[in-house]
């Protein structure tokens, strides 16, 4: 018979598998942020922010890893691109 702090850690365990869809929508969030704050740091004299945005992308790449679906993974990956590009035009602080 299963005590109370087995049923607890089963339950537990159970729920944690609904984990990676929401995994990809946190991937998908991350991105869209930092896709927006991308969008500012190619004006002129703005793309230190970059140093910013890359780190934020990398971070939901991590989840969009984790996660079942790609389309989060994709997306900042897109952005960590884009970021770097631009790191490398500007010499990394313009």
């Amino acid at each position: 018979m299963l005590s109370s702090t087995n049923r607890k850690a089963l339950a537990a365990s159970a729920a944690a598998c609904d984990n990676p869809a929401m995994l990809n929508i946190a991937s998908l969030v991350f991105g869209a942020v930092a896709l927006v704050l991308a969008v500012f740091a190619f004006i002129p004299l703005l793309g230190w922010a970059n140093w910013v945005i890359v780190p934020i992308a990398v971070v939901g790449l991590a989840l969009g890893a984790m996660s079942n679906s790609t389309s989060g993974r994709n997306l900042n990956i897109v952005v960590i691109v884009i970021g770097v590009i631009r790191l490398m035009l500007g010499g990394g602080i313009i």
